[in-house]
């Protein structure tokens, strides 16, 4: 099978299409004929960083569509020719990837293979961004850092659909600011002046929740702009800032909160709340509550060319890899 793995970290270009055995799945595994990949900021790090590499070569890729190509001992749920989404650990950037059988999810009627690519990685996290780790309430307003990325995306259609009485965006250039404004955004701020910007727009009284992937000095400056009661959900550290610290000068007068979540790390805590949380997220699009677009697809040969797009803070959406014709 084609597979694309980096030997080395730096640009791009470390990124090679490879000739690689078939896996076959070992208990409580299965093995999919890969429909699509869906390309994450966290597959950049890898290859640039070695974020989350243990050795290399390495394979990156964290979320999978396709159909079930075999399972391994002891899965009983799940069936060769299934449909089915994935999340996995690593290793989707191939012609068949192995998954846990806890992260597949077979898709909904109606959900077709391109736009489950879209969803393991970023429906669930931003479901759980609002709802269970940032406990958003009718009536509230949002602040969601990153607001045209495939998360951003999401976030800014969830957080209407749950009532919120303002949805604020921050982007990285106003060039990316339409695509917010499109899908649930009321206003969209740039991150040098999105503070000052939330004050203005709240009459002083700041945010009820803030979404923040990117952490540092960004996560600071929120912290200022939340309203009495406010909270703070952390979910990346894209600055490459030093690990943060908050405690009682910071959160005890005005009675804030500062939460945090990773889906790769519930996947490996905890894979039934997973399971749970991602079958909730996925009825927001088969129920139309959102939708996210796939705004560039590249064939898997061309690995580096949607890491560089998505390298140069111009994308928006959500960027895919086609795997099969």
């Amino acid at each position: 099978m084609r597979a694309v793995e980096f030997q080395e970290y730096g640009d791009p270009e470390v990124l090679q299409l490879v000739t690689a055995e078939t896996p076959q799945p070992r208990p409580g595994q299965v093995t999919i004929d890969a429909a699509y990949v869906g390309v994450n900021f966290a597959d950049l790090k890898a290859r640039a960083e070695g974020y989350r590499v243990d050795s290399l070569p390495f394979r990156p890729g964290l979320e999978v569509s396709g159909r079930i190509r075999a399972v391994g001992p002891g899965v009983e749920e799940l069936s060769p020719g299934q449909e089915v989404a994935a999340l996995v650990n690593t290793g989707a950037y191939a012609e068949v990837v192995v998954a846990e059988a806890t992260t597949v999810f077979p898709l909904p009627e109606g959900l077709d293979l391109r736009t489950a690519a879209t969803l393991p990685t970023v429906l669930p996290t931003a479901h759980a961004l609002l709802h269970e780790v940032g406990r958003l309430r009718a009536g509230e307003s949002v602040l969601m850092h990153g607001a045209a990325g495939g998360i951003g995306t999401v976030a800014g259609q969830l957080a209407r659909a749950a009532g919120a009485d303002a949805v604020y965006g921050v982007v990285s250039s106003t060039a990316k600011a339409d695509h917010a404004l499109k899908h649930g955004y009321d206003e969209v701020f740039t991150t040098d002046t999105f503070s000052e910007d939330v004050r203005r727009a709240t009459g002083g009284r700041g945010v009820d929740l803030i979404l923040d992937p990117v952490g540092g000095d960004t996560l600071r400056r929120g912290l200022d702009t939340l309203a009495v009661f406010g909270r703070l959900v952390s979910f990346g550290n894209a600055s490459g800032a030093e690990p943060w610290h908050v405690g009682q000068p910071e959160l005890y007068a005005r009675g804030r909160s500062v939460g945090g979540f990773s889906i790769l790390a519930l996947a490996q805590s905890a894979p039934e709340a997973l399971r749970s949380l991602t079958e909730r997220a996925f009825r927001k699009v088969t129920d139309g509550s959102v939708s996210l677009p796939v705004t560039a697809e590249f064939p898997l040969v061309e690995a580096a060319e949607a890491h560089r797009l998505m390298g140069g803070r111009t994308s928006t959406g959500k960027l895919l890899l086609r795997i099969a014709d």
